[in-house]
């Protein structure tokens, strides 16, 4: 697994739209936060378009982030938010450059799309929030962004719920939004994940739906060989007015503890304020234990 070169004071971070549009002003709080750690910013021509939802017709994305991956001159692309539209892009774009000199793909959500994709180019890529995230993100996760990108340790210790499965494993960590994992299956972009440990999250789904996921990735062989699994928010959950009998623990554990991996739930990470960076391709030490959580990077 290549790990792109991480920065220092003086590098340019690219902010550009995959998916939903983007305005400059809505920018700014996090071309402050970057510029707070000594980077320059490059707000890419995606910012500021209005394609119905999107940030730019797919012609205009695939070509912005194209010259992003190309630009000798920027260090890391930090992907402005999440919604719809990257999968429409991400067989446009031309990686062959990108995978001999890498640089940090930054952002979660509809981003799984390309954390996914570049996954199965061996090369890590960075979970964490997005510029349309930083007004209301916890200042703790900021911070996580900033070690991710400067390479400073990162070791999560988070208090257990007591209702995990306790165990401990070593393994790439790979994952990202539930959905887009679903969506991605039978296509080039989705993983394999025997022998690592595999994180979701997810928000805005009904019970039945996260059933459906979670059983679609089960018989897809995401489980089959897997070392363990990091839940992160299941933010906004809903349910029938038949109710489904389970919630997203229930569900999870129901699914999971046939597999004998550690599970824990509610790791902060995902569609929640404290949004902690994941670097999605390295190697982590995971280990739950009646007290805590804990979440290591090598």
């Amino acid at each position: 697994m290549k790990i792109p070169s991480y920065l220092k004071k003086g590098d340019t971070v690219a902010i550009v739209c995959t998916a939903r549009k983007f305005f400059p002003e809505d920018a700014e709080p996090a071309i402050a936060l970057l510029k707070s750690w000594g980077l320059e910013v490059k707000l890419g021509r995606t910012i500021g378009l209005d394609s119905c939802q999107l940030g730019g017709t797919d012609r205009e994305r695939i070509d912005d982030f194209q010259q992003m991956m190309d630009d000798d001159n920027i260090k890391a692309i930090w992907c402005a938010r999440g919604g719809y539209g990257t999968v429409r892009i991400i067989d446009g774009l031309d990686f062959t450059k990108f995978k001999k000199h890498p640089k940090w793909i930054i952002g979660f959500s509809d981003v799984t799309v390309l954390h996914s994709h570049v996954h199965n180019m061996k090369v890590a890529t960075l979970h964490s929030i997005m510029p349309f995230t930083v007004p209301r993100t916890e200042e703790i996760s900021k911070e996580t962004l900033r070690k991710a990108l400067f390479g400073e340790k990162i070791r999560y210790e988070v208090p257990a719920k007591g209702y995990e499965i306790k165990g401990k494993a070593t393994g790439q960590l790979v994952g990202g939004n539930l959905s887009i994992l679903y969506s991605l299956l039978g296509s080039k972009s989705s993983i394999d994940t025997k022998d690592k440990i595999l994180f979701i999250e997810d928000l805005d789904e009904y019970l039945y739906h996260i059933d459906r996921m979670l059983y679609n990735l089960k018989r897809n062989g995401y489980f089959d060989g897997l070392k363990g699994l990091v839940v992160g928010g299941m933010t906004d959950m809903h349910d029938n007015e038949i109710p489904f009998g389970q919630n997203e623990v229930g569900i999870i554990t129901s699914i999971a503890k046939e597999y004998n991996i550690p599970v824990c739930f509610y790791f902060p990470a995902g569609h929640v304020k404290d949004n902690r960076a994941l670097i999605l391709g390295a190697t982590v030490n995971f280990e739950i234990t009646d007290d805590q959580v804990v979440l290591e990077f090598q």
